[in-house]
């Protein structure tokens, strides 16, 4: 039933607007919605005068060349105003003498604890360096030998062993390069805010 009332809705309405195109081609009606190309117009084009340039005093302009000049002799005579080296200047903070941190007071035995352990810690070190000493001589020592026995054995041997090894530390550097920095880079260690201060003179 609701396909037949659509049928029929589409029916009337095509017919009037056919109906009505026709009366459009002829003149006949003149509406918003049904309006033919040729009917079309345009409004005429504004004539606007373009702004007249003020005309400048040639004496004011003398004047203010004058007082310019007048300001530029003044900010001369000033001498210029240093920038200050913020990290040169000690804070007001730190030039505070009533904060004096006091050193602890400590016990007697403890002061005399303390001063044994420092004496058995100085023992220690000693007895390690002197450890190091003996193995290192130990070692030149073995080196020194084997050495001797090589040279007996064949110089082109004994040659080649006294060369340095490349490979022993494998170590490689560039150089900074020429090229500009990248300005889209963003930094791995992230974002900072730069708080450096800029002085006019």
């Amino acid at each position: 039933m609701t396909a037949a009332i659509t049928r029929c809705i589409g029916r009337i309405l095509s017919r009037k607007t056919a109906a009505m195109t026709g009366l459009a081609e002829n003149g006949g009606i003149h509406s918003p919605w049904f309006t033919a190309a040729m009917t079309l117009r345009t409004s005429a084009p504004l004539n606007a005068e373009p702004k007249k340039k003020k005309k400048v005093d040639p004496r004011r302009e003398a004047q203010m060349r004058e007082r310019l000049k007048k300001r530029l002799k003044k900010l001369e005579k000033v001498p210029p105003e240093l920038i200050p080296i913020e990290d040169l200047i000690t804070p007001a903070k730190c030039l505070d003498e009533t904060r004096v941190r006091s050193a602890p007071k400590l016990s007697f035995e403890e002061s005399e604890d303390r001063a044994l352990l420092l004496k058995e810690w100085s023992r220690y070190k000693h007895k390690q360096h002197l450890a190091e000493m003996d193995a290192i001589e130990l070692a030149l020592k073995a080196q020194k030998e084997a050495l001797d026995e090589l040279k007996a054995e064949s110089e082109e041997l004994y040659q080649a062993a006294l060369k340095p090894d490349p490979l022993l530390f494998p170590f490689s550097h560039e150089g900074p390069s020429s090229t500009p920095p990248i300005s889209s880079y963003e930094a791995p260690d992230g974002k900072y805010t730069d708080v450096t201060k800029v002085y006019t003179q």
